[in-house]
């Protein structure tokens, strides 16, 4: 069984902030394969599946982003979830918009919803991260993360949460190097067909490099 945890702050007042993408992917992998209503538990909210035959539980801490170990800990002790099969998605700031890294265990980064899990559960978990971007210029990161996304950044947040929903049995399965590959072919910008360069020839598809 894999427990799936997002993170983000409670609330109708954060619920379109940057720091609760790990919220937003929740939803979206919920409701892609049909798991059961959310309901109250482990100061937080559940809902349950299957991914692949796998069972799922999705986890969404009630708690403040700062506090969310607290939360994350209670589940896993009573449903006695190893951390290598826990997989906890959030916000980084340090990636560009609608890019995705994966890694097991590691450092927070200065996350403080990381930091929190880590004292509550160890290091030893899969850690999604989910790029938003800096803010431009010397922008002020903690008002960057706590505003909400743009009108702008509906371009690219859709595509992106349904391509990370829709690659998740990868990441369920352990196959965590496809998950992040699929996401990235998902959500690629199309190629123009039948394009051609000035001299005739057809130009190469372009590569990713980040």
């Amino acid at each position: 069984m894999r427990l799936l945890v997002g993170l983000g702050n409670p609330g109708a007042a954060y619920a379109n902030n940057r720091h609760n993408v790990g919220f937003m992917a929740l939803d979206a992998i919920a409701k892609r394969y049909g798991f059961s209503a959310w309901r109250k538990r482990f100061q937080g909210v559940i809902a349950e599946g299957l991914v692949e035959g796998e069972k799922a539980l999705a986890f969404k801490p009630a708690a403040y982003i700062n506090l969310s170990g607290q939360c994350v800990g209670e589940a896993v002790r009573f449903f006695k979830i190893a951390p290598e099969d826990v997989i906890v998605i959030y916000d980084e700031i340090e990636l560009t918009p609608g890019k995705v890294r994966v890694k097991r265990g590691g450092g927070s980064a200065g996350h403080n919803g990381i930091k929190s899990i880590d004292a509550h559960v160890g290091v030893d978990y899969w850690r999604v991260r989910l790029g938003i971007g800096r803010p431009a210029g010397a922008g002020d990161v903690s008002n960057h993360v706590l505003q909400n996304f743009t009108k702008a950044d509906m371009d690219w947040l859709g595509p992106f949460l349904d391509a990370v929903a829709a690659s998740v049995p990868l990441l369920v399965t352990g196959d965590d190097n496809k998950f992040m590959t699929k996401v990235a072919m998902l959500t690629a910008p199309p190629t123009p067909k039948n394009q051609k360069s000035t001299d005739g020839e057809v130009p190469s598809e372009p590569t990713e490099s980040e």
